[in-house]
This record gives C-alpha cells, sequence and structure tokens, in this order.
C-alpha cells in the first residue's frame, strides 16, 4: 500500500478526530492497525505526532482575529501592570501559558510511561469506555451548572485544575486531550462554549510542543536522516490533517452551542469496547 495513501487516510483521520472528544490518537492507531501498519515503527509513531501540527495551525487561522484581539489586551493589561494595575495575570493568555506550564512539565518527565501506553489497546480502550461515562456523569451534572461564560472571567484555579487533567489525558492515550479539558472545565464551573474555546486555545502550546519534541527524538534517535519520500508523506498527512481539522472546528463550535456532549460520550463507549474486543489481546 502506497505511503502517501496512507499519509492520506491518517490524515483525514487526524482532521477529524483531533478537537472531538473522542480521541485522535485512539483512532490514528486504529487507523494504522487496520491498514497493516507497524505501530512500533519510529517513522509512523513520530508521523502520528507530527501531523497534529496541520490540525493544531487550523485552531491559529479559525481563531485568529480571536488571537489578535487577545495579544492587543494583553499588551494594555503589561503596560496597566506598570501603573500598579495587576490585570494581567488574570488575562486568557497568562491562564493558558500556566495552564500549559502545568500540563507540560509532567508530560515530559511521564514521556517513556506514556509511549509504552501508546502501543496498548487495552489500555486505549479502556480509556475510551471510562472516558465516555465519565463524559456522561460530567456533561449531566456540571452542564447547566456553569458560572464562567467566557475565557475572560477565567480564574487561575481553573486553569490550572484544567491543565492537571490534561495530564490524565496524555498518560493514558484513549482519554482525549480534548475530553480532559472540557470535563475539566466544566467541573470547574466553565459552560460548554467556554470550555471548548479554551481546549481549542491550550492545544496551541500544547500540541506545538509535543509534535516539536517527537520529531527532535526522531531525528537525534535515527542514525538514517528522513528521506525525501518520508518528508512528502509527512507534508500530506499535514495538508490534510489541517484542512479537515478547519471544517471540524467550525461544525463543533456550532454544535456545542446548542447540544451537549452524550453522542460523543456513546461513540467513545462504543469504538472503545470495539477495540477491546477486537485487538485487546
Amino acid at each position: 500500500m502506497s505511503d502517501y495513501f496512507v499519509a492520506l487516510v491518517v490524515g483525514i483521520v487526524e482532521g477529524l478526530t483531533e478537537f472531538l472528544p473522542v480521541s485522535s490518537t485512539a483512532h490514528i492507531i486504529l487507523a494504522q492497525k487496520l491498514l497493516g501498519l507497524e505501530l512500533d515503527n519510529p517513522f509512523w509513531k513520530m508521523f502520528a505526532v507530527v501531523i497534529q501540527l496541520g490540525a493544531i495551525l487550523s485552531v491559529v487561522f479559525y481563531f485568529w482575529p480571536r488571537l489578535v484581539e487577545f495579544i492587543g489586551s494583553f499588551t494594555s493589561a503589561l503596560r496597566g501592570a506598570k501603573d500598579g494595575e495587576a490585570a494581567w495575570w488574570r488575562h486568557p493568555l497568562t491562564l493558558v501559558l500556566c495552564s500549559f506550564v502545568v500540563t507540560a512539565i509532567p508530560c515530559f518527565l511521564m514521556d517513556k510511561f506514556i509511549g509504552e501506553n501508546l502501543e496498548s489497546p487495552l489500555m486505549i480502550g479502556l480509556a475510551m469506555v471510562i472516558g465516555g461515562i465519565a463524559m456522561v456523569w460530567i456533561d449531566r451534572t456540571y452542564g447547566s451548572q456553569s458560572t464562567t461564560s467566557s475565557m475572560e472571567q477565567m480564574t487561575m484555579k481553573q486553569a490550572i485544575v484544567i491543565g492537571a487533567a490534561q495530564i490524565l489525558a496524555a498518560a493514558f492515550p484513549g482519554t482525549s486531550r480534548s475530553m480532559a479539558t472540557i470535563a475539566g472545565g466544566q467541573v470547574m464551573g466553565l459552560s460548554r462554549p467556554a470550555a471548548l474555546e479554551f481546549s481549542f486555545f491550550l492545544s496551541i502550546p500544547v500540541m506545538f510542543a509535543a509534535s516539536g519534541f517527537k520529531l527532535l527524538q526522531y531525528i537525534m534517535k535515527t542514525e538514517e536522516s528522513i528521506s525525501g519520500t518520508q518528508w512528502m508523506t509527512l507534508a500530506i498527512g499535514f495538508i490534510t490533517s489541517f484542512f479537515v481539522a478547519l471544517a471540524v472546528i467550525a461544525w463543533f463550535m456550532q454544535w456545542v452551542k446548542a447540544r451537549g456532549f452524550t453522542p460523543f460520550a456513546v461513540y467513545r463507549i462504543i469504538v472503545g469496547l470495539l477495540v477491546i474486543l477486537l485487538f485487546g489481546r
């Protein structure tokens, strides 16, 4: 089977699932297994992480006006700090970076443990099922009890808890980074749209750091340089994930405003059970 075709298929899967609370990692691994790829192949392991950059760039593209607005207000807040005001530490960009640091340091220290779980379909299936059950309970319990309707109203405590929730998602592939962020946000009083938006913004530094780290690891540990064919394979997966993810973001933002996350939780449980039955051994 052509590597280019595999890159196209996996890129579509990545774009479809990166921001939905269904675990893109689990779906990519399943796609790779169904396509007959060796999951312990260094290049394909690196490929699965690096193409996430395409999806993350779609977030930057989609939220560009909001990012520009945040950067402008953050600069103003810093200028205000010189005059004795301390509003900058409550700014959404500060909260995103704080949440990122809470996530990044433990995940860096647990990199080997995370890598072992990535190779365990049983662990992925269990994480999907347990996460789906947790999503149903959290959405029904906290979905109508929100006290924070936008990122501008968030507190440092909320950002720290959401960052801690993401550690669980990183340690147990199949949990879903998006699900952990949204669920953690709902538990801490964020509305569904606010939790989703924070999840999108937090994905930018988290996934840029993870993808860059994995690419650097691959280059340093592999004696052979990346071939032209491999670069083209990466490019196809990267571009495909960008455009598919861009469409998913636009759709998902509208969906969440009118509906909850329960359908995704049910889907997680069904797919998780299938993973356990088919690949659990």
